[in-house]
């Protein structure tokens, strides 16, 4: 022994020098710590968790032995922690989708309005066969009669659609479509007395080209529908200014009927025979969409036609003739309807911007009511002028007066908010205020009001809805995908 067993090596005098190695380049270099949070940064930062740095160190091939040696941390979780310290957070924005997915381009949407409104003209045609109060009113019930049914027809049809089930939204329209032709002939022939056979045939047309109509519209066949009404379109404008014998105007009346049930009856075999492709990856639950579901619509579309006919025939549920003053605005709501379903889309791409904008609830709430206040403003102004063009085009029109634009004004933002509810889902709310509406102010016509003077119904009602939206659709949670 050289020495006492307790000295150690550095004390023993015989000890040999050490003998100097190479250091690593890490041990020369800078911080591995420094260069390594560098390199991740944008990684480290957005972690809300270290674990989540943990997983992106190991799925890096880091393992423990190589941690400890370059970073001299004893694991993964321990070297995550010091970063998940030494890198402040900084959370991105989300990406958002480009584009704006509710664009929608405006001509589709005038073509829609124009197909809702050219119908109209068969009453142009069909004016000598219909003569007197009676009969406008078999027309008018058999035409509500239809507007409701086929509304709910719509409606679950569209459901079976979402659900990607094509087949089964043309079995529905195959069954519904018939029954609602047959229930709106039965209705007319209730309200028929005797010598109007004329009357009930030409309600019974009408059965048929709303039920026709309905499945063309459903099934996105627009354009086929626009051509079926050229005929009758053609020659209604050419009896506003020349005679056109009775024949002529028969044979307009049956062949543009004619030929869109000809066209639905086509696309509905189409659809029903075989099994395709969208039947095969069918997505819907065992029972599919509840018949009871689509009541709510058919209510909306009753009360909707209501007022549309209480701003076209005056006072002809009061047993008068029917107002040719007020006839523009009828055809100004139906044709307004194209601009309507365009504005519809444009409030959902306005909150959608809200909602990318705001950074509180207050800012939401804000935008999101004066996107609702520059849509109907719009709309308003649309359904104006055109009630005003109208006046100036339609024969024996009187002055469209301040009653009466007042009137036609409330029934469109009635309309339009209660459309606007009933595409975010609240179509219970929108029913039951416009059906309340139209309740009231057809009990006023009834009792002698003179229509265009009362006010306070359609007023209310208006109000009512657009707070009703301005409090449903001003919290984010409603505008969820």
């Amino acid at each position: 022994m050289s020495g006492p067993m307790w000295l150690t090596p550095d004390d023993r005098q015989d000890t040999l020098p050490a003998i100097p190695r190479p250091r690593p380049a890490w041990a020369t270099a800078a911080d591995p710590m420094d260069e390594l949070a560098r390199r991740l940064h944008d990684l480290i930062e957005a972690a809300v968790h270290p674990d989540e740095i943990a997983a992106i160190l190991e799925s890096d091939g880091m393992n423990d032995e190589h941690i400890r040696l370059t970073y001299g941390r004893a694991n993964s979780f321990e070297l995550a922690e010091d970063l998940y310290a030494r890198v402040p957070r900084a959370y991105p924005e989300p990406e958002m989708s480009p584009g704006d997915p509710w664009h929608i381009s405006l001509l589709p949407c005038l073509l829609r309005g124009l197909v809702f409104a050219l119908p109209g003209l068969a009453y142009v045609l069909g004016a000598p066969f219909a003569t007197g109060a009676t009969p406008i009113t078999v027309l008018v019930a058999g035409a509500l009669t239809g507007w409701a049914w086929n509304q709910a027809l719509a409606h679950r049809a569209y459901t079976w659609l979402g659900l990607g089930d094509r087949r089964a939204a043309t079995r529905a329209l195959l069954t519904g479509a018939p029954l609602g032709a047959l229930l709106g002939t039965a209705v007319a022939l209730a309200f028929a007395g005797s010598g109007q056979g004329a009357a009930v045939a030409f309600a019974s047309v009408q059965a048929l080209y709303q039920a026709a109509a309905t499945v063309l519209l459903v099934l996105g066949r627009e354009r086929l529908l626009l051509v079926a009404l050229a005929p009758m379109s053609a020659g209604a404008v050419l009896a506003l200014v020349y005679d056109v014998p009775d024949p002529v105007r028969i044979a307009l009346l049956a062949l543009s009927p004619l030929a869109v049930l000809a066209l639905a009856a086509a696309e509905l075999l189409r659809g029903s025979g075989g099994r395709g492709r969208e039947a095969a990856v069918t997505v819907r639950g065992p029972a599919g969409p509840k018949v009871l579901g689509s009541v709510p619509y058919g209510v909306f579309g009753l009360a909707t036609g209501v007022l549309v006919l209480h701003a076209a025939l005056g006072d002809v549920l009061a047993g008068g003739a029917a107002g040719a003053a007020a006839a523009p605005g009828a055809v100004a709501l139906t044709l307004s309807m194209g601009p309507a379903e365009w504005l519809l889309h444009k409030f959902r791409s306005g909150t959608l911007a809200g909602l990318r904008a705001a950074t509180t609830p207050k800012e939401f709430r804000w935008a999101t009511a004066l996107t609702l206040l520059r849509c109907l403003g719009v709309y308003l102004l649309v359904l104006a002028g055109l009630a005003a063009a109208g006046t100036l085009v339609w024969p024996q029109a009187e002055g469209f007066d301040g009653p009466r634009a007042a009137g036609l004004l409330l029934i469109g933002t009635l309309m339009w908010t209660g459309l606007l509810l009933q595409a975010f889902g609240a179509v219970l709310v929108a029913a039951s205020v416009c059906g309340a509406a139209a309740l009231v102010q057809t009990l006023a016509v009834l009792g002698g009001a003179p229509q265009g003077t009362s006010l306070a119904a359609p007023g209310l009602a208006a109000v009512l809805l657009t707070a009703l939206v301005c409090l449903t659709l001003g919290r984010a949670a409603a505008h969820r995908p």
